[in-house]
């Protein structure tokens, strides 16, 4: 509950003026302005905030303590669903009344970054995972601080591994497919492991087989699609062959659910996916189920290189209170106050340091999250990439399902990005 003395107003969604949904208006600026200076001193001031989900019920309450030490700022949280967060950006935009700072998900960055003012110099982000950073940058310029951080790991029946003679995760890729067949044919796993292969955001979820192939979306000065390339191919090659082999189901449930509960049945013991997924598993294992299974690092390829996601703090140029804005940014951004934050919401820190903290570093199946931070990588931040993507997850069940090979599949899909640009 939020605390009678706080000076921070919870604002309810319906209690906002009421926002219909339009499309995204043309006139949204040249771009980031020149980043603002901080000025010395306490914040002061009023500021809006706009948060989504669970973020958006902790946050009112949180902030207090930033109100404690700025005992001459107002904030108002205002919690929003996110089904309905991407059309009220839109219109808020078109119409001139966005936020003072607004947590925005990774993926909308490219969308609505026009309207995003550059963040300061004074803002100090060395310390923050460099693949996170990348999600906060549109052409060069940085326009957010990530929040918190979200990346993909593998996640084994360590109880069903050893029964398939293996006592340690899997290093390397072919270790990965090795030790899916073996818990297959000697521990009675109906697949040795749930793979992406069609739906929305599939494709994003394949990204590890690729990106640890040393294989790129974009070139260097991220100005060409490079979707067909020699590495591309070969990732995707190898991707396919856990379905062709039939240690992977193309026809896989994927109701939500699904995959949880044929991982705590052991008839598919391996998938890759997110840190909620560890309390989805607590809740549908019970009570002994965490020492079941264990959870690694992407296995090599050239690299181990996972999934950058989460969510970033932005604010706007239309903002009347920058300054403030700013500063409440950097305080929810400072490794202490992220740990803080995790003890409250269980998001990932996207500070470094903040790994260091017991609550995490003591946590070993958490740790393992800390650890493949360091090597990730994000989607482009471009208006082409939602297009493209959606392409993407045509052309993944195309070679999953439908049996077509990588090679001419990932050939058309480079055609038909090329024809979409680069945004």
């Amino acid at each position: 509950m939020i605390r009678p003395a706080a000076r921070v107003a919870v604002v309810t969604a319906l209690a906002v003026t009421a926002l219909t949904a339009c499309g995204r208006s043309d006139d949204t600026g040249g771009g980031a302005t020149d980043a603002a200076t901080l000025s010395e001193g306490a914040a002061s001031g009023e500021l809006t905030v706009w948060a989504m989900g669970a973020e958006g019920e902790a946050l009112p309450d949180f902030v207090q303590e930033f109100t404690d030490a700025n005992p001459d700022v107002d904030i108002e949280v205002v919690p929003i669903p996110w089904d309905a967060a991407r059309d009220k950006f839109q219109t808020a935009i078109a119409a001139g009344t966005t936020p003072d700072v607004a947590m925005m998900g990774t993926t909308w960055m490219a969308e609505f970054g026009d309207a995003f003012a550059a963040v300061p110099d004074a803002i100090d982000t060395s310390g923050i995972f460099e693949g996170s950073l990348g999600t906060a940058e549109l052409d060069g310029t940085a326009i957010g601080v990530p929040w918190y951080v979200d990346t993909r790991v593998l996640y084994y029946r360590t109880d069903l591994a050893e029964q398939a003679g293996w006592t340690e995760a899997p290093a390397t890729q072919e270790d990965l497919k090795q030790m899916a067949a073996d818990m297959q044919a000697k521990a009675g796993a109906d697949y040795g492991i749930r793979l992406q292969s069609a739906g929305n955001d599939s494709f994003q979820g394949s990204l590890w087989a690729p990106w640890s192939n040393g294989a790129s979306l974009m070139n260097d000065d991220q100005t060409e699609w490079t979707l067909d390339t020699p590495e591309m191919v070969e990732a995707y090659d190898y991707y396919t062959s856990f379905f062709s082999d039939g240690v992977a189901n193309a026809s896989a449930d994927r109701s939500a659910g699904a995959q949880e509960a044929e991982f705590v049945a052991g008839t598919t013991p391996m998938l890759i996916d997110g840190p909620f997924m560890m309390g989805q598993l607590a809740t549908l294992g019970g009570e002994g189920f965490e020492d079941k299974y264990a959870t690694a690092r992407i296995p090599a390829g050239e690299s181990s290189t996972s999934f950058a996601g989460g969510s970033n703090l932005v604010v706007f140029q239309d903002s009347d209170n920058a300054d403030a804005a700013w500063k409440l940014v950097d305080w929810l951004t400072q490794p202490d106050v992220q740990v803080q934050w995790y003890d409250v919401t269980g998001d990932l820190p996207s500070q470094q340091s903040a790994w260091d903290d017991p609550s995490l570093a003591d946590d070993q199946k958490l740790a393992v999250f800390g650890e493949q931070l360091e090597d990730t990588q994000a989607p482009p931040v471009n208006t082409a990439w939602v297009q493209v993507g959606a392409a993407a997850d045509s052309v993944l069940e195309r070679m999953t399902v439908s049996g077509e090979a990588p090679e001419e599949a990932l050939a058309a899909l480079q055609q038909q990005a090329s024809s979409i640009g680069v945004g």
